[in-house]
């Protein structure tokens, strides 16, 4: 941890993340009611398993980055849709796999039975296979974009953050950890691994798009890899502090499965001040943006203040 206090926490004033969020969900499940499979035919049960868990809800967080990147660096409107519904697509088909009985066990998601409740675990294994092909094909499709580089490019990202050195990487390392001994550095990089993989690649899927140079690309990143790791102690704090109503799925998880997190390592106020200060360094990353950047500027703080 680092007491280093980078920039403050914006005014709210001008930006209501609430109704960003909200209209940036309604675009980009409307994008997915198009471009999702129907439940038709012999094999319409995967289908309608598909949609099942990709319209359970959520705040469609990595949409929203991928859109609000993809502004910041003028990329066109439909490209960026297409784009952020392909993350959604390939998050969603990795919570439905996570709820298995053999990764997480949970009965819950967004408040719903999870996909292999609601149907069953064969089907939900498939439906998750089905999202994930789905990501890629999203991409790879000349209505994401009109050059094939910049489609490849997008491509070989998400396999990227998504593939053993990031996500599935960093869920194997998360059914290793109950009573793995796991330190500080080791959570750290099992976060960024899980989850901050594919906030990076949300992000900076809007430069690919706009065609920015390589230090936009890296700002961006910076910016989600601190968003990131402030989101994962916030939903730890969730974890230990939460409602399951509010939540939308079981609390306390981590310590009945005997997994170390930050929340337990550093205690409940060092972890809340390490996530403020991750956000406060998020946020200043995205600095040389000025106004364009003002809402990407204040969401890292809005998320610690989440109650699911």
């Amino acid at each position: 941890m680092s007491d280093a206090s980078v920039t403050t926490r914006p005014e709210p004033h001008a930006i209501d993340l609430n109704r960003e969020l909200a209209d940036a969900a309604k675009a980009v499940d409307q994008a997915l009611e198009d471009i999702l499979p129907r439940p038709e035919g012999a094999h319409g049960r995967v289908c309608e398993a598909m949609r099942y868990a990709v319209f359970a809800g959520g705040k469609r967080l990595r949409p929203y980055l991928t859109l609000a990147s993809a502004q910041l660096f003028g990329a066109p409107r439909a490209g960026a849709l297409r784009a952020a519904a392909a993350i959604e697509a390939l998050h969603t088909y990795s919570l439905v796999h996570d709820d298995l009985p053999c990764m997480d066990d949970d009965d819950l998601r967004r408040g719903r039975p999870t996909t292999h409740r609601k149907f069953d675990e064969a089907t939900a294994v498939l439906a998750g296979d089905g999202l994930l092909t789905l990501a890629f094909g999203i991409l790879a499709d000349p209505k994401t974009h009109d050059l094939a580089e910049v489609r490849c490019e997008l491509a070989a990202r998400l396999a990227e953050s998504a593939g053993a050195g990031g996500m599935i990487g960093g869920q194997m390392m998360d059914m290793q950890a109950p009573g793995g001994g796991y330190g500080e550095s080791d959570i750290i990089l099992l976060q960024r691994m899980k989850t901050g993989a594919l906030f990076e690649f949300s992000c900076e899927a809007g430069p690919i798009l706009g065609r920015a140079d390589a230090d936009a690309r890296r700002r961006l990143r910076d910016y989600a890899r601190d968003l990131g790791l402030a989101f994962q102690i916030a939903d730890d704090l969730i974890d230990v502090l939460g409602d399951e109503a509010k939540a939308g799925k079981a609390v306390g998880k981590d310590s009945e499965q005997g997994k170390a997190t930050l929340v337990s390592l550093w205690g409940v106020e060092a972890a809340r001040a390490e996530a403020a200060r991750l956000a406060r360094q998020a946020a200043a990353s995205l600095e040389p943006y000025g106004p364009a950047a003002e809402a990407l500027r204040a969401l890292p703080f809005w998320l610690l203040d989440r109650a699911s």
